[in-house]
């Protein structure tokens, strides 16, 4: 008896998650909210990134020279991080205009 009670609540967690998964996403929203669209434009604005990574760098260099290396290391790593942020969203510009990218 435990073996087919078993066995049933596993069938029916099965054919349950079927169910959600096989939802689709439209009819998963609340009424009232709009659905976002799934192809909306994202640019981001490469001068000031390349901007801000400048002037960290020259932030770094000037606490580099106060002697204040931690807070110089902190200001680099801050302008590594925007550096990948821009190559990214360069590349991402770049694959987006082409329409089989590779």
């Amino acid at each position: 008896m435990t073996k087919r009670m078993s066995a049933l609540a596993v069938s029916a967690a099965v054919i349950g998650g079927f169910f959600v998964t096989s939802m689709p996403a439209q009819a998963a929203t609340p009424a009232g909210q709009s659905v976002a669209s799934a192809k909306a434009a994202v640019t981001c604005n490469q001068g000031q990134l390349r901007q801000q990574i400048a002037g960290l760098k020259s932030k770094a260099a000037k606490l580099k020279q106060l002697g204040e290396t931690a807070a110089a290391r902190k200001a680099l790593s801050d302008a590594a991080a925007l550096q990948r942020k821009l190559d990214a969203c360069i590349k991402a510009d770049n694959d987006a205009s082409k329409p089989f990218p590779g």
